[in-house]
């Protein structure tokens, strides 16, 4: 399924360029008392929804419909416990971070096998309707398109022949970052630097995680294009690698990395990231 979360934090059940409302749906999750759960209730409870959605779509249960493109889009992860990223995880991208002092600023950019993972700040994820507001105009403001993977259930040192089946589903994310010489989860955490969408393909949807190709453009001129078996460290891989250091919940949000062709954006600008299968991110600089 292709899930989206759209305007009065309405659920969807994306068929094409339409949307069926399948908000009724989520009267199968449980109810909670405080203290509320540290991780996602939808993305814990998905499977549940999921057969909600295909008991209401088989009885034929009437549903306002709405065109993608005229709702607002909000994240399809509503409360992740944490942002999980991966560092210059394509071997091109390393090398031109290497290469350009706008990128690098006197930081050592060292292989992501060395130098781990890092979190952003939860509060930085938006849906694509929300833009991306310049955190510091002052500086250079770049796009970075990821593949990210969405974690279905609690784990830790979880296996990498094992990671996939932690997997709830994929979306297509933009990490924005302000280049300067603090550390890394400062520069991608500003409010509105983590973007999630347009909608949440469940991982039945996609075939090989190995073999998306992706690209992003900004006023309609390319600036990145790669594919995912270029990553130096897979889905699978970088879920061990967390799941080594730290606990794994349900709706936690993997980004696997970016490849190299990052650049500026300016307010006024457009951005489309794409992945196959995974949709389009329209996203709006201001």
């Amino acid at each position: 399924m292709r899930l989206c979360r759209f305007n009065d934090q309405r659920l969807g059940l994306v068929e094409g360029d339409d949307i069926i409302d399948v908000t009724a749906a989520l009267d199968a999750l449980p109810s909670y008392r405080y203290p509320l759960p540290s991780y996602d209730v939808l993305i814990a409870n998905l499977p549940a929804v999921c057969s909600r959605i295909r008991e209401m779509l088989a009885s034929q249960t009437a549903a306002p419909r709405h065109r993608l493109p005229e709702v607002t889009l909000l994240s399809p992860v509503a409360n992740p416990g944490k942002v999980v990223a991966a560092p210059v995880n394509y071997l091109k991208h390393l090398e031109e971070a290497r290469a350009d002092a706008a990128i690098h600023h006197q930081n050592q950019v060292g292989e992501i096998q060395r130098v781990g993972l890092f979190l952003k700040a939860n509060s930085s994820v938006v849906g694509a309707s929300a833009g991306v507001t310049l955190a510091r105009p002052e500086r250079r403001n770049d796009h970075e398109i990821e593949l990210v993977a969405v974690i279905g259930k609690t784990g830790k040192h979880i296996a990498a022949a094992d990671a996939l089946d932690y997997v709830a589903g994929y979306c297509v994310g933009l990490d924005m970052t302000v280049r300067g010489p603090e550390e890394r989860s400062l520069r991608k955490s500003p409010d509105g630097y983590t973007v999630l969408g347009p909608y949440l393909a469940t991982a039945d949807e996609i075939a090989d995680v190995a073999n998306l190709e992706l690209s992003i453009t900004v006023n309609g001129e390319v600036r990145q294009q790669a594919n995912t078996r270029d990553l130096v460290l897979g889905v699978a891989e970088l879920i061990a690698f967390a799941s080594s250091f730290y606990t794994l919940h349900p709706g936690d949000v993997l980004m696997t990395g970016t490849p190299e062709g990052v650049s500026q954006v300016h307010a006024g600008d457009h951005m489309r990231a794409s992945i196959a299968g995974l949709g389009t991110l329209a996203v709006d600089v201001r």
